[in-house]
């Protein structure tokens, strides 16, 4: 039993109009034509895909279980069909990027800026996501590069550093241990702590933080991430610990927030990643060039052993 695209456009229709003249109008063709390519498709199945009861259809079990899965074949079909148009409307290329919501706030749409003034006819992409989402996205090959600020690891990714930055603690303006040049985990003891779900990255890498430091962790709220945090901190609502990333995209939103270095906070190393067996493009490898510049000049430590500009092929 093999069936083609037609029978499963056929059959698309007819699940999402509920009839046999809705299908024949969404596909404009005739209605016995769609009667006829239905009962053929039936028939390819070996099963019923609808039950007729007084003139009406209704789909069975059978074909709702199937329907899910040629959704899915019709939205890689759909995807297909827009590439297409793309590259034929966007001879120049297109360039798909993801990140990490961290860098995604500010300093991705700024390098997208730069680099579309210097490529004007290239179309680009981006999307901020969650790192399991971001992940999919460049295994299922439906974007060029990731920029992240945590690890990632999969033996088809490869990571490339960008540049580092520290953990920082935020405070409300008027807070009092905004006197303090630098601060501990002790500072920051007596008071309400926004922090992560432990499960979560950022959660790791507080726990971690505080494990060494012999300190308890005890969050007064909990946020899914660095910029939930910048808000309650803004709000009043505690302190929290955010990366350095995050702290300057909320800086540039009028925000009342006091920064102030930890004592033995780790360093977060910003990363690019990519298919790890596949060089990447030319206009990859272009952007890549114009972020490392970005983070230069807005005083981001250059990371350990960084590589040239463009990633290598």
């Amino acid at each position: 039993m093999t069936l083609n695209l037609r029978q499963i456009e056929i059959f698309r229709a007819v699940m999402t109009t509920g009839s046999i003249s809705g299908a024949s109008q969404l596909l404009f063709v005739s209605q016995p034509a769609v009667s006829r390519l239905l009962s053929h498709t039936e028939q390819r199945v070996g099963f019923a895909l609808f039950e007729r009861i007084k003139g009406r259809l209704y789909a069975t079990p059978e074909a709702k279980k199937l329907f899910h899965e040629v959704e899915a074949v019709y939205q890689a079909v759909q995807r297909v069909n827009d590439l297409a148009g793309d590259l034929s409307r966007n001879r120049s290329g297109i360039l798909n990027i993801v990140s990490s919501p961290s860098v995604g706030q500010m300093l991705i749409p700024e390098a997208v800026a730069l680099f579309k003034s210097r490529h004007p006819d290239v179309k680009v992409t981006f999307q901020c996501m969650a790192y399991p989402h971001l992940k999919e996205r460049l295994l299922q090959r439906q974007a060029d590069l990731g920029v992240i600020i945590l690890p990632m690891e999969h033996p088809n990714l490869e990571l490339t550093p960008l540049c580092r930055n520290r953990l920082v603690c935020i405070l409300p303006y008027n807070h009092e241990l905004t006197r303090r040049a630098t601060l501990t985990l002790a500072d920051l003891r007596p008071f309400p702590l926004v922090a992560y779900d432990r499960s979560t990255p950022f959660g790791g890498i507080l726990e971690r933080l505080y494990q060494e430091a012999g300190e308890p962790l005890a969050a007064s709220i909990e946020v899914g991430s660095p910029q939930n945090a910048c808000a309650m901190v803004q709000m009043g609502a505690g302190v929290a610990l955010v990366d350095e990333f995050s702290v300057r995209s909320w800086a540039g939103q009028n925000s009342h927030i006091v920064v102030r270095p930890v004592a033995n906070a780790p360093i977060l190393q910003a990363n690019l990643v990519h298919m790890r067996f596949e060089p990447p493009s030319q206009l990859t490898q272009a952007f890549v060039a114009q972020l490392r510049q970005l983070v230069r000049s807005q005083g981001f430590a250059p990371a350990a052993n960084e590589p040239p500009l463009a990633l290598a092929a």
